[in-house]
């Protein structure tokens, strides 16, 4: 069996917050068509008119994706300036309100507004999607039914969403309690071919209750747009290096599952409410709770579920080229996830400015997280 070349996509979605208040941007002006004359086809409006999304080409690994998503963080910021604005990669605004903002005026939005009524209002949230090239479609449906384990483990180590609306939700991702309100998401069901799944999504398709598989939003789905598989399930990363480790892990785990294929092997495949069961410590705790292990049937410290990870994959980060990458998702141990940092900056800030200052202290730490390493 030839080996895939498992490139490697990485898409953001960004906040735009006005410089001075540190509130949601709510007229972004030229914003994007300023960006799209810098980096065609890799900038484009989302949902609300207070974010941005761009995308990475198709890169070979991760160090050549970390360029483009450098040049494209860089290139939103430097635009962002000219409107009074600054970007921010996190999956909820610490204090915003969903009810102040406007949804971008294009048809693909406009007919998601009138289709999901008062649920897509809500969804002032932002999200990290990673693709991994696979060609062959058979094995993009055998990789999604075994990936689905890591999920969890991944949406871990990416809590960015602790804050909506001015208070602390005591969840480390309160994005998905948002976004799961929508039809279509969660946790991927399991197919025994490409064929089960084009029969499942065309019998959505030919009722015309969608148009497409682009309107199904698991949070791992074969990408309807490209022969990748594509993870769905991160919170958006403030700093670019956890991005990419993120990205390299993804990236790593998929070729792992390969490598077990090619050697008659497999992951064993737990049923989605077990899965489910870790999702949601993750969305709760982040990496603060410990995951299932269901082989030994007992929770685990995140900790060692990540020296567990890094073993597993160390084959796969080497022939790829991402061990660096790898190794610094530790950083999510010693440093904290980023809603652990978000709550750190607030419990410092709130003693001596209030609670309307520690929010605003907790975007600024935002923002330098962002530029850091641009």
């Amino acid at each position: 069996m030839a080996a895939p070349d498992f490139t490697i996509g990485v898409e953001e979605e960004y906040l735009l917050v006005d410089r001075e208040t540190l509130a949601l941007a709510t007229a972004p002006g030229d914003l994007v068509e300023h960006c799209k004359a810098e980096m065609e086809g890799q900038v484009s409006p989302e949902f609300l008119q207070c974010q941005i999304e761009v995308g990475t080409r198709v890169c070979k690994d991760v160090a050549e994706a970390r360029d483009d998503l450098r040049r494209l963080r860089a290139c939103v910021s430097r635009n962002a300036a000219r409107f009074g604005l600054i970007p921010i990669a996190v999956s909820c605004h610490p204090f915003a309100d969903w009810k102040d903002q406007h949804h971008t005026d294009k048809e693909r939005y406009n007919d998601l507004r009138r289709d999901l009524g008062g649920v897509a209002r809500r969804m002032l949230i932002c999200g990290m999607h990673v693709h991994v090239g696979i060609p062959s479609e058979d094995m993009r449906i055998d990789l999604v039914n075994q990936l689905s384990y890591f999920l969890p483990h991944l949406l871990a180590m990416s809590a960015s969403s602790p804050f909506w609306q001015g208070e602390d939700t005591g969840l480390a991702s309160y994005r998905l309690t948002v976004f799961d309100n929508l039809p279509r998401t969660g946790l991927p069901p399991k197919f025994d071919s490409w064929g089960a799944y084009e029969r499942a999504v065309g019998a959505l398709v030919s009722m015309k209750l969608i148009e497409d598989s682009s309107k199904i939003w698991w949070d791992l789905r074969p990408s309807a747009r490209f022969p990748t598989i594509e993870s769905r399930i991160c919170d958006v990363s403030p700093r670019l290096e956890m991005a990419l480790s993120l990205a390299a892990m993804t990236q790593c785990l998929t070729r792992m599952l390969w490598r077990l294929q090619r050697g008659n092997q497999r992951w064993r495949l737990y049923d989605n409410f077990l899965i489910g069961e870790n999702r949601w410590r993750a969305q709760r705790y982040g990496t603060g709770g410990g995951l299932i292990d269901f082989g030994k049937l007992a929770v685990v410290d995140f900790a060692q579920l990540l020296e567990e990870m890094i073993a597993l994959v160390a084959e796969d980060a080497e022939a790829l080229g991402c061990m660096a990458e790898i190794e610094g998702l530790r950083g999510v141990i010693t440093s904290g996830t980023s809603a652990d940092r978000q709550r750190a900056v607030y419990a410092s800030a709130v003693e001596g400015g209030g609670h309307d200052a520690a929010m605003r202290a907790v975007v600024q730490s935002l923002i330098e997280e962002y530029h850091a390493d641009l």
